[in-house]
C-alpha cells in the first residue's frame, strides 16, 4: 500500500511514561516520521525487534535506518517484498525471524504482502494523513487542501486487503487555517500529533483496549497521486478554489501555469482580504484578467472578482524568485568574501557534501536539487547551518531561491551582512564616545522599516539631565508622519508577511530581538543614562534587563494563544459546536512615559506583537533615544517593514492624532491621570478604540511595629527612592505605627546621608538626576507646598548645587490627611510619612484607601494574619507584603480606580491586544 508524507524536519519529545504491557514490534517504512515513531516507541519501553525499510539512496541511508542502526536494532533494507504477486521467500524468512507481535507502519511507500500484514499476533496498524474514509490514497494531505476541507487530521487503522479501508483504531482532527499549506498542516499537527497517536495506539493494543471501528462507505473518497503534469491551474474558477489548488500542491508537485511561453510554478498563496495594492500587469495564459505584480507578490484574480496573492515563483530551470521581483532586471552583483566569510563558506560546503554524499566534489555550479536533494534535505541543511554557523537562521525558501552552491553562498553572505532586506536600512547616527564605548543613536522617525526626517523637517533638542547639555536634535513627528506610520502598520497587518506569519515564526523573531537587546545592553543602558538620567547599573539590570526578559516571556506565548470549546444547548435533532478564537486587533498605538523608556516600551509592545498586531509607538518627548535604537534592532532581528513604527514628538500633536486615528483599533497608554482621561475621551469619540491605561498613583505603604525594622527601613527607602523616585508604583505615602515612628525616621535619614548623588554613569552612584528640568521644578514646588502647609521637612527638599537636574532625597513627617502632600503624587525622591496609632489597623486602612488612586500598596509585619487581612482590604492593583517593587514579567500589573484599567505583563496582558470571536456551527 502506498503512503506519502512530508519530510520537513521537526523535533518532538514526550515525557517518558511506563506501562505494564509492552509489545515486540516490527517497524515497516521510512522517513523522519518513521524515525520519530520508532524512537518514541522505544522510549515508552516497547521492544522494536526489527526495522524493515528501503535501500540507501545515492549512498544515503533513510533516517529510520540510521536511528535503528545506531541503537543496534536489526535493520533490513528491502528493495521490494514480492515478485509477480508472491512474497519473496528470503524476505518472508527475514521478517518472521524477528518474532514481532505487531507491525507498525508509520509511513511506507512499498506494497506489503497480506501474509506479512496478517502474520503477527496483533496484525498491523497504519498511519494515514486524513480523516478516513475521506481522501483514501497517497496524496491525502494535498487533497484535503485542494478540496477546501475545513477539517484535516489523520487516522490510525488496522491494515486489511483494501486501500486504506481497514477498521479505525483512532483518529484526530484539527482546523484547516485559510492559508495553510501542505507543509504548514503537516508540521503544525499531522507530524507531532501523529507521533503521539501512533505511540498511544500501540499502547492501547498492548493493554487490550484498542477498538476496531468499521469505516463507513458514506463520504468515502479516493484520489490518486498528484503529479506535475496534472497540476496545471485552470483559471475559470473562484479565487478561493484557485488558492486551494495552489496551496494544495505547495511544495510538491507545485501548481503551475504558462507565462511568456514557459512553465512557472506558484508557491506561498494567501487569500487577499483587503484592497488590491497597485502593481504592474502580467499576462497569464488562460487567465481572463492579467495578474498584478505588486510589492507584496503576484496578485491573481478569480472569476468571482476576488483575489489571492502568490509570494514566490519558480521557473523551468529551478530558479525561484520572490513574485514581487518578476519585472526586476539585472543580476545581483557578486560580493567578495572576507576571511571569516570564507570560513563560513567552507563549513557550508562540508554540510552540502554530507547531504549530497553521491556528489564527489561540491563545485560552484553544483545544484542542490538536481544532485538529488529533497525537501527533508532542505530542512536538514537549514538546521545544520544554524548549528554550525553561529546560529545563522535561514529559511527553507532561501534554499529554493538559490539552488546552486555559488549563489547559495552569496545569499548566505548577504544575510550575514544584513544585506538581504528588501531595502537596505540606512541609519544616520549621532555617535558619542561615552562610558568607555562608542554609542550610536538614531534620531529620526522610524516609519515602514526606514529612518526618515519628519515630513515638515522639524526637530527638537533632547537634553542630558546630568549636565543640561543637548545630546542631539530629534525629528519632531507631524500629523503627516503619524498618518504615514499608521498606514504602514495597517498595510503590514493586512497585506504583509507579518499577517501571514505563523505564530512560532513570530515567536522566533521576538526571541531574536530579545537576544539583540541583550547583546547591546551596555549601549542601551548608556543611552538610557544619557537620555533619562537613570543610574547606569540600575539601567543595566532593570531598564534593559527586564526589557529582555519581557520579550523572551511573550515570545514564548506566541504559539500558545488559544480559544476554547463551549457546550451549548442543542436544538434537537441537530447538534452544535461552539468554540472561540483569539485574534489580533490590527494596528495598535502605544504611548509610553519617560521614567523607564525602554522597559515601558517592552511591557506594552511585547504583548502587542506576540498577539500578532502591528504597532505605532510614541515615546515620551524627553526620552526618545532608546526607542529609536530599539527600532534599529528590530530590523536586524528580521521584523518585516511596517510592523514596528516609532514616532518621536509631542503628546499634543502625535499622541492626540493617535488617539483620534480611525485605523487604530487599540491604544495603550502609561502616564498621568488627566492625560489618560483625555485619551480615553478621544478614543471613544473617534472609533471606540479599545483602551488600556496605567495612570497616576499614590501608593500607601503601611509599616507595623511588629515588622522586621531593618528590612522595613531598607525596602521603605527603595519604595520611595528607587529610580530617583520616578517610579509609577513608588510609595507615595508611608504610614508608620506610632511606637516605631521616630526610630524609623532616624534610620532613614542616616541611610540617606550615605547615598552618593552624582553622575549616573559612575558605578558608585546611588542617586542620579531627575529626568528633566520642568520635573525638577515641579518637585521643588511640591516641597515648598508641604512646608507651607505645616509638614515637617526632616531632610532634603532642595536642588543639589551642581550642573544638571539633581535633587536631594527628601523626607517629610507630620503629614496630615488634608495636606497636599498626602493627596498628590510627587513622582520624585520625596518620602511622605504619616504616623498612626498603635493597633489601629482599620483606621490606617481607611486612611490608606482615602485616595482616588489604586496602583500599588504595601505592608510590613511579621503577623501573617494581619498581612493577609490588610492585603485584602487595600484598594490597589498590587499589594506587596514584606517587600516592595517586586515585579515580574509573568505577574500582571495594573491599577484600579483612577490609576487606570487593563494589565501589562503576564498572560492577562495578551488579552489587552486580542479580540475573541465566537463560532457556532450546526451538524
Amino acid at each position: 500500500m502506498l503512503r506519502r508524507g512530508s519530510q520537513a524536519l521537526r523535533r518532538f519529545s514526550t515525557g517518558r511514561v511506563y506501562f505494564k504491557n509492552k509489545l515486540k514490534l516490527a517497524l515497516i517504512g521510512q522517513s523522519l516520521f518513521g524515525q520519530e515513531v520508532y524512537s518514541h516507541l522505544r522510549k515508552e519501553g516497547h521492544r522494536v525487534v526489527g526495522v524493515f525499510t528501503v535501500p540507501d539512496k545515492d549512498g544515503k541511508a533513510d533516517p529510520l535506518a540510521l536511528a535503528a542502526e545506531k541503537d543496534g536494532t536489526p535493520v533490513f533494507k528491502l528493495p521490494k517484498w514480492r515478485v509477480k504477486g508472491k512474497t519473496i521467500k528470503e524476505v518472508a524468512e527475514a521478517y518472521r525471524s524477528v518474532g514481532a507481535e505487531l507491525n507498525v507502519l508509520p509511513f511506507c511507500t512499498q506494497f506489503i504482502p497480506m501474509d506479512i500484514i496478517d502474520s503477527p499476533k496483533h496484525g498491523s496498524i497504519i498511519y494515514h494523513p486524513s480523516i478516513l474514509p475521506r481522501h483514501r490514497g497517497a496524496s491525502a494531505i494535498n487533497w484535503t487542501l485542494i478540496m477546501g476541507d475545513k477539517k484535516a487530521g489523520f487516522s490510525v487503522f488496522w491494515a486489511d486487503d483494501g486501500l486504506d479501508t481497514g477498521p479505525i483504531l483512532l483518529q484526530r482532527s484539527c482546523d484547516v487555517e485559510p492559508n495553510d499549506t501542505v507543509d504548514a498542516l503537516y508540521n503544525r499537527f499531522l507530524f507531532p500529533e501523529g507521533i503521539k497517536a501512533m505511540v498511544e495506539a500501540v499502547q492501547l493494543i498492548a493493554d487490550g483496549k484498542a477498538p476496531r471501528i468499521p469505516q463507513p462507505e458514506e463520504g468515502a473518497t479516493y484520489e490518486g497521486i498528484q503529479k506535475k503534469e496534472n497540476a496545471e491551474i485552470s483559471w475559470d474558477q473562484s479565487a478561493e478554489v484557485l488558492h486551494n489548488w495552489i496551496r494544495g500542491h505547495d511544495k510538491v508537485p507545485g501548481a503551475w501555469t504558462e507565462i511568456n511561453g514557459q512553465m512557472v510554478t506558484f508557491y506561498g498563496s494567501t487569500l487577499l482580504n483587503s484592497s488590491v495594492p497597485p502593481g504592474e500587469p502580467l499576462e497569464i495564459k488562460g487567465a481572463k484578467k492579467p495578474g498584478l505584480v505588486t510589492k507584496n507578490g503576484l496578485v491573481l484574480f478569480g472569476n468571482d472578482g476576488k483575489a489571492l496573492t502568490v509570494r514566490n515563483l519558480q521557473f523551468e530551470d529551478g530558479k525561484m524568485i520572490p513574485a514581487s521581483q518578476y519585472f526586476s532586471t539585472g543580476e545581483t552583483s557578486v560580493v567578495e568574501l572576507t576571511a571569516e566569510e570564507v570560513k563560513v563558506a567552507e563549513t557550508i560546503k562540508v554540510i552540502w557534501a554530507g547531504i549530497l554524499s553521491n556528489v564527489p566534489i561540491i563545485e560552484d555550479s553544483t545544484d542542490f536539487f538536481k544532485s538529488g536533494a529533497g525537501s527533508m534535505d532542505v530542512a536538514r541543511l537549514v538546521e545544520e547551518i544554524r548549528q554550525k554557523c553561529g546560529g545563522l537562521q535561514l529559511q527553507n525558501e532561501d534554499v529554493y531561491m538559490a539552488t546552486k552552491f555559488e549563489g547559495f553562498i552569496q545569499k548566505v553572505v548577504r544575510k550575514l551582512r544584513g544585506e538581504d532586506q528588501e531595502v537596505e536600512l540606512v541609519v544616520d547616527y549621532i555617535s558619542k564616545e561615552v562610558n568607555e564605548i562608542m554609542v550610536k543613536m538614531p534620531y529620526q522617525c522610524f516609519i515602514n522599516g526606514q529612518f526618515t526626517d519628519a515630513d515638515d523637517g522639524k526637530t527638537y533638542d533632547t537634553i542630558n539631565p546630568t549636565d543640561g547639555s543637548t545630546i542631539c536634535k530629534v525629528s519632531y513627528a507631524s500629523l503627516a508622519d503619524v498618518d504615514k506610520a499608521v498606514a504602514a502598520a495597517k498595510d503590514a497587518f493586512e497585506n504583509g508577511e507579518w499577517g501571514r506569519m505563523n505564530a512560532r515564526e513570530r515567536g522566533r523573531l521576538m526571541y531574536r530581538l530579545a537576544d539583540l537587546l541583550e547583546e547591546n545592553q551596555e549601549e542601551l543602558a548608556t543611552i538610557e543614562a544619557l537620555d533619562s538620567g537613570a543610574v547606569y547599573t540600575l539601567a543595566l539590570k532593570t531598564h534593559i534587563g527586564m526589557s529582555v526578559q519581557t520579550f523572551r516571556y511573550f515570545a514564548g506565548w506566541c504559539d500558545k494563544i488559544q480559544g476554547s470549546t463551549i457546550p451549548i444547548n442543542q436544538a434537537r435533532p441537530n447538534r452544535n459546536l461552539t468554540f472561540t478564537k483569539k485574534e489580533p486587533l490590527g494596528v495598535c498605538a502605544i504611548i509610553i512615559p519617560w521614567n523607564y523608556p525602554l522597559m515601558m516600551l517592552a511591557w506594552k509592545s511585547a504583548a502587542c506583537l506576540a498577539a500578532g498586531n502591528t504597532l505605532v509607538l510614541k515615546p515620551a518627548q524627553v526620552t526618545p533615544l532608546t526607542a529609536l535604537k530599539f527600532a534599529e534592532l528590530s530590523v536586524k532581528a528580521g521584523f518585516p517593514k511596517g510592523v514596528i513604527n516609532i514616532i518621536p514628538g509631542s503628546g499634543g500633536i502625535a499622541g492626540q492624532r493617535l488617539s483620534e486615528h480611525p485605523d487604530i483599533r487599540k491604544l495603550g497608554f502609561t502616564g498621568s491621570t488627566p492625560i489618560g482621561k483625555q485619551i480615553m475621551k478621544s478614543c471613544a469619540v473617534s472609533n471606540l478604540k479599545k483602551v488600556s491605561l496605567e495612570l497616576g498613583g499614590k501608593s500607601p505603604l503601611i509599616i507595623f511595629n511588629d515588622c522586621e525594622l531593618d528590612k522595613a527601613v531598607r525596602m521603605g527607602m527603595g519604595a520611595v527612592f528607587f529610580n530617583k523616585g520616578e517610579n509609577c508604583i513608588a510609595a507615595g505615602r508611608l504610614f508608620v505605627e506610632e511606637s516605631i515612628h521616630d526610630e524609623f525616621v532616624t534610620r532613614v535619614v542616616e541611610e540617606i546621608k550615605k547615598m552618593k548623588i552624582g553622575d549616573p554613569l559612575d558605578r558608585s552612584t546611588d542617586h542620579g538626576p531627575q529626568n528633566h528640568k520642568a520635573h525638577l521644578e515641579k518637585l521643588l514646588q511640591y516641597c515648598e507646598t508641604g512646608v507651607k502647609e505645616g509638614a515637617t521637612l526632616v531632610y532634603g527638599g532642595r536642588q543639589v548645587q551642581r550642573p544638571g537636574f539633581f535633587m536631594e532625597p527628601t523626607v517629610f513627617t507630620d503629614v496630615e490627611d488634608y495636606m497636599y502632600l498626602a493627596k498628590e503624587e510627587s513622582f520624585g525622591p520625596i518620602m511622605v510619612i504619616s504616623k498612626f496609632q498603635n493597633g489601629d489597623i482599620d483606621g490606617v486602612l481607611q486612611r490608606a484607601n482615602s485616595t482616588e488612586y489604586g496602583l500599588a500598596s504595601g505592608v510590613f509585619t511579621r503577623d501573617i494574619n494581619k498581612a493577609m487581612y490588610v492585603s485584602e482590604k487595600l484598594e490597589a492593583g498590587t499589594v506587596f507584603i514584606n517587600t516592595y517593587n517586586k515585579t515580574d514579567v509573568a505577574a500582571p500589573f495594573g491599577g484600579v480606580k483612577q490609576s487606570g484599567f487593563g494589565k501589562d505583563l503576564g498572560e492577562e496582558a495578551l488579552n489587552e491586544y486580542l479580540k475573541t470571536k465566537t463560532v457556532t456551527l450546526e451538524y
